[in-house]
């Protein structure tokens, strides 16, 4: 670890995710990366080998307990019944139902709809109603006799591992602390690129595949083989 990742690792606390992390898990792991790469953020944050190591494990054993594969929907509805609370890694997408007035969430691998969701929830995390984020939620199971049309599933906390929105203040602040030669190396290093291997002319030819992110009606077809840094753009 270089000087830039250890000044990264600082300015951007908890959202800097090892790569190398990643890959022990995801060959072991059928979920989204970017669920991965959250919960590495989390618990990978140390340039200690010995902490990732450990943060790993954390994240399997998260993933074990709390992550719903479609197959195993009903054990999970289950265990939360039998136990009464139980928190769940799931994708879920919220609407608004006229007829009550309110917020419903349905959860895409739990399988379960119509649960009741609080409107600040709507308020900070509008991805919600735009098909969807995936997100860690403790759920709580309460049966009421005199309320039977309702699911007796309750949403206790919802917290997203998708961006939910984006703060681009926040961004340009961070920026400030890096000098532009350390900003296009980490921007390179991030696109899966090793910026120590490339001369300065070169770094912005590789640039130039970040113009249609940021230039309207400028568009661009990546065509090559695995590794080039397609899917870390």
């Amino acid at each position: 670890m270089d000087q830039l990742d250890k000044k990264v690792f600082e300015v951007f606390s908890g959202r800097v995710v090892p790569k190398g992390a990643t890959k022990k898990i995801k060959d072991s792991a059928n979920v989204p990366t970017y669920v991965l790469e959250y919960l590495l953020g989390n618990y990978c944050t140390s340039d200690d080998e010995s902490e990732v190591e450990a943060g790993i494990e954390q994240v399997k054993r998260i993933l074990s307990d709390n992550y719903v594969r479609p197959d195993e929907a009903e054990q999970i509805k289950a265990r939360i019944k039998e136990e009464g609370t139980h928190t769940v890694i799931d994708k879920i997408s919220v609407k608004l139902n006229e007829r009550t007035d309110q917020y419903e969430a349905d959860f895409l691998f739990l399988g379960i709809k119509g649960i009741y969701v609080h409107p600040k929830y709507i308020r900070s995390y509008e991805k919600l109603l735009a098909g969807g984020i995936w997100c860690i939620v403790d759920l709580t199971y309460f049966y009421n006799e005199d309320e039977k049309k309702n699911s007796p599933f309750v949403i206790n906390e919802i917290t997203p591992i998708q961006m939910p929105n984006l703060d681009k203040n926040e961004i340009i602040e961070a920026r400030s602390q890096f000098t532009k030669e350390e900003w296009i190396d980490l921007l390179l290093r991030s696109c899966g690129m090793e910026p120590t291997q490339f001369d300065y002319r070169v770094k912005w030819h590789l640039l130039t595949r970040l113009v249609p992110l940021v230039e309207n009606n400028v568009n661009i077809c990546e065509l090559g083989p695995r590794g080039t840094g397609k899917s870390h753009i």
